[in-house]
Parts: C-alpha cells; sequence; structure tokens
C-alpha cells in the first residue's frame, strides 16, 4: 500500500469543532446592537474576526475606551457557554488517529476562552497532539502565520496538511500557508466558501479519512 501523504489535520475552533457559532451571534448581535445600531446586522458581517479586528474596525475613537468592558462581558459569556462538538466530530478524529494523522487545534481563541473549553470538555485536549491559541502567533487570521507554525509544531511539511475552517479569514490563511483546505458550511453557506476551499461539508458524518487523503493524492 502506498503511504499517504495525510500526515496533518488543523481544525480552527468555533464553527469547526464547536458548534458555537449561534451563541456567538446572540452575543454580538446584543453588542452590536448597543454600540452600532445605525448598522444592523453587523453580528453577521464580523463572523470570523479576531477580537482585535472588531476592535480596530468598529472600537476605534470614541468607542475605544468601550473595549475593557466588552471583553469583560465576552469573557464572562464564554464561561457560560455551551462546546458541544460538531455533529461526528469525534468519530472523525478517532478515525485519523487510526491511519497516523496527527491533528491540532489552531484558534484565535486565547487561554482563559480555553479554560472554559476545558471545563466544559475534560477530555477536549486528548484529542489533539498540539493545541495552538492567540498566545502563539504573532500575526491573525488571514496571515498564514498560525497555520505554518502549526505544521512546524507538528513536524510536517504544508503539503502533507488539511486546514479545517469555517469563516473567510481562515479559509484565507489556509490557503496563504499553501495548504488544502476543507471549508465547513457551519458560519456561511457552501457556495460562499467554495471558492476558498477544495472541499465543502456542513459536518463530519459520512466522512472520513479517505474522504480528506484523496485530496492530497
Amino acid at each position: 500500500m502506498q503511504e499517504t501523504k495525510f500526515k496533518a489535520a488543523l481544525f480552527d475552533l468555533d464553527g469547526v469543532v464547536f458548534d458555537t457559532e449561534p451563541q456567538y451571534s446572540i452575543f454580538w448581535g446584543m453588542i452590536c446592537r448597543q454600540y452600532h445600531p445605525e448598522h444592523p446586522g453587523l453580528e453577521h458581517e464580523i463572523k470570523g474576526s479576531t477580537l482585535v479586528q472588531i476592535y480596530d474596525r468598529w472600537f476605534s475613537g470614541p468607542l475605544e475606551s468601550e473595549r475593557a468592558d466588552v471583553t469583560r462581558r465576552l469573557d464572562a459569556y464564554e464561561q457560560s457557554m455551551h462546546y458541544d462538538y460538531i455533529s461526528g466530530f469525534e468519530a472523525l478524529i478517532a478515525d485519523l488517529h487510526a491511519h497516523g494523522v496527527k491533528t491540532a487545534v489552531v484558534t484565535s481563541s486565547n487561554i482563559p476562552k480555553m479554560e472554559s473549553v476545558y471545563r466544559y470538555q475534560p477530555a477536549f485536549r486528548t484529542l489533539f497532539d498540539a493545541i495552538l491559541t492567540s498566545e502563539d502567533f504573532s500575526r491573525s487570521k488571514p496571515d498564514p502565520d498560525c497555520y505554518l507554525r502549526a505544521a512546524q509544531r507538528l513536524g510536517v511539511d504544508i503539503s502533507e496538511c488539511i486546514v479545517f475552517e469555517d469563516s473567510f479569514n481562515g479559509l484565507r490563511s489556509g490557503r496563504a500557508a499553501e495548504m488544502k483546505v476543507v471549508g465547513l458550511a457551519t458560519t456561511n453557506s457552501a457556495e460562499a466558501i467554495a471558492p476558498y476551499s477544495d472541499l465543502q461539508i456542513s459536518d463530519y458524518q459520512d466522512v472520513s479519512f479517505d474522504t480528506f487523503s484523496s485530496l492530497l493524492s
């Protein structure tokens, strides 16, 4: 049997590992209606942006002084969120590990957010060979820095990696890293993310190691 080229699966977190996007829409809908009532639906436009990017674009000038309060409210909200896996995720991880594929989380979330994840899902860390958070990167998505660092951490070549992403910034990051990209249609439609990904899926039901390995053949 020919050795597979698929050596590492690199997963974003929200909307890719966890079905959290609806919860974030509630939080940011509340914040956006308070601070930007003139811009209905802003919570949908900022999906996939880092907190720094949101602040730079929407909380500068007179609103810069509100950043600390928004951060405090977000931290409190994340502590009470549900972190439930996207359907089929745990089975896929087991299948990947059975085929010798290394796995990593590559997220713009920070360590305090991850502590909430670990409390909700105590076995979370056992699913991955590495977990990279915002503290590990010098540049945020869509820059490729985070995925290049993940490949280096796992000791694999970029040609052996597949990125799993849902947001446009994340998809662009995987592309910029010159890796194959699987798009999760959890935040945006399959049609919308198709130009930025090699394969589009709605969840991890009915997919396996073989499904993704074929992308690198």
